[in-house]
């Protein structure tokens, strides 16, 4: 596209279109995909399956693992006390029960047959009414400490939202140090880097970044459709990349990565601080970003000397005028910026002080709705409650698995079955659990789901080898965010398919790349960087 004073263009459908205009590229103006015929399918026949995958472990099949529990096999002292309490005959009944709810609603989740709200719902009533949970324990998830860090979370992050400074911080930012194509590239790494800390919601960091990386597109004449560029493509894969990358960086980037540290510490009766997340996956998803950034600019999507400069003439000043709408910055600004650099603080020094960062949350958010002194009302707060619903059917399923000590007694039978011992190398399971976690985003839809079944196995791995339950399942737990190579793997890669600048082939061969060195790295850092920290075994620092 040559240079040209005018920035109105005529759509696909006639109508005039301002490519620079960031309110053309907000979420509720992009087209919402349809489902495929064979998601359509999936759709259709998953209720039905659920439901005959529930009558037949519920009623008809008989594990052989299930029928002959003894006291001595089980691991989880809540499960004991429950064998004790109701009798052998009853808790076999209620394993069989919990492995019917388990699949059913594993089933209704990968077809999305109904919303996954809805599932969580029919999970919780029915581990209540087949007697897995009393009705305190299943009802009482929805307290979870994890659930309240979501809440308070999403109320923070409003704060970011309503008063500007997200929208501020990134618009700065690419105009301080996006002097070049390359140089805008490195700026979205900084900016996802420094939202992730605050945003746990990848989502509503897409959202955030997404109207601002499309009008720089445009200014580099990424217009997408039939006329895809290279700029395009690299700048929506790297900011996809990177969204889940930054997430992954800190405990607090997702509900995932919350639900799987209370997994964590629920098996070890400790904590999963913010702390030792930190130190473990910043440098390395930082570094990943880096590779990723490599990878796309010299392998995969090199520009080309016309695409390394402006296409529009004027069209970076359009973002400067955007920025100088938001005027000077606010008062209500400075308290929000005042109020994150605090709460970070606390929360990289929890081992220190010990307040959970959920106890920080409360604090930051109390502050932040103070009527006449706080910065934004209730009404101003999204958050967003089908998701919540979500993640209590997923920690009351954690709850089951608990009480009945599920993962633990399959695990156990499935080693027996294929005749391994207690006597398995270490690095063996540990390639084996990172890598089917890694690679299952591939086909799951929900990183919450794959924490659901992949941490617990973990943990059960862990115990039944009496390897400590840290040194396997916080690796596993540090591959949740990597749903990033298909459009069905993530919300936010659901969203970015729909700015039509790349196309599947362009993400897989770039998403699978980046899924395969971030594996590598991975079993890398368990020899190196993980061992120093004390997570893998022979470790010198000792932090768990």
């Amino acid at each position: 596209m040559s240079e040209k004073e005018t920035f109105t263009k005529v759509d696909a459908n006639g109508n005039n279109f301002d490519p620079l205009d960031m309110r053309n590229y907000s979420i509720e103006k992009l087209p919402n995909r349809q489902k495929s015929k064979v998601e359509q399918l999936m759709a259709s026949f998953g209720a039905p399956i659920a439901i005959l995958s529930f009558i037949a472990l519920a009623f008809f099949v008989e594990l052989p693992y299930l029928q002959s529990i003894d006291i001595s096999s089980l691991q989880s002292d809540r499960a004991i006390e429950m064998f004790n309490e109701m009798g052998e005959e009853q808790f076999i009944r209620n394993n069989h029960y919990m492995l019917a709810i388990f699949a059913a609603a594993i089933i209704l989740w990968l077809t999305a047959a109904i919303p996954n709200y809805q599932v969580s719902l029919i999970l919780i009533i029915s581990l209540v009414l087949t007697g897995v949970l009393p009705e305190r324990v299943a009802y009482a998830q929805l307290g979870h400490p994890v659930m309240w860090l979501n809440i308070m979370s999403f109320v923070l992050a409003s704060m970011l939202v309503a008063t500007g400074v997200a929208k501020r911080f990134a618009l700065w930012f690419i105009l301080k140090f996006g002097k070049n194509a390359g140089s805008i590239f490195i700026s979205f790494i900084a900016i996802n880097t420094l939202l992730s800390a605050f945003i746990s919601a990848t989502t509503a960091k897409a959202a955030i970044l997404l109207p601002i990386f499309m009008v720089i597109a445009a200014v580099y004449g990424a217009d997408g459709g039939d006329k895809k560029t290279n700029f395009g493509r690299s700048i929506v894969l790297q900011n996809l990349l990177n969204i889940n990358l930054g997430a992954g960086a800190f405990v607090t980037g997702s509900g995932a990565n919350l639900l799987a540290a209370a997994l964590i510490s629920g098996a070890i009766e400790g904590n999963v601080y913010f702390s030792d997340w930190m130190f473990a996956m910043f440098p390395t998803m930082v570094g990943m970003m880096f590779i990723g950034y490599f990878v796309a600019m010299r392998i995969f999507f090199p520009l080309e000397k016309k695409e390394q400069k402006p296409q529009i003439k004027g069209g970076m000043k359009r973002l400067k005028d955007e920025y100088e709408k938001l005027g000077p910055i606010s008062y209500q600004e400075i308290k929000t910026i005042v109020i994150f650099v605090l709460i970070l603080a606390l929360w990289a020094t929890d081992r220190i002080h010990g307040v959970s960062a959920t106890a920080v949350a409360f604090v930051g958010a109390i502050v932040a709705l103070l009527p006449r002194y706080g910065i934004v009302e209730w009404n101003q707060v999204d958050i967003p409650w089908h998701l919540m619903l979500f993640s209590a059917g997923a920690y009351t399923l954690g709850a089951g698995f608990n009480y009945t000590d599920l993962p633990s007694l399959s695990v156990n039978a499935f080693f027996d079955s294929i005749g391994i011992g207690t006597e398995t190398e270490f690095w063996m399971l540990y390639i084996l659990l990172t890598g089917v976690m890694c690679f299952s985003a591939l086909i799951f839809q929900s990183k919450t789901m794959r924490t659901m079944i992949f941490i617990p196995i973990a943990i059960g791995v862990a115990q039944r080898f009496d390897f400590s339950v840290v040194s396997l399942a916080l690796p596993t737990a540090f591959m949740i965010e990597y749903v990033w190579v298909l459009y069905f793997n993530s919300k936010p890669a659901a969203l970015l398919y729909e700015t039509d600048r790349y196309d599947l082939k362009d993400a897989f061969k770039f998403g699978i790349t980046m899924m395969i060195i971030g594996y590598i790295l991975n079993i890398f850092l368990g020899e190196t960087w993980f061992r120093w920290l004390g997570i893998t075994p022979n470790g010198v620092f000792g932090i768990f």
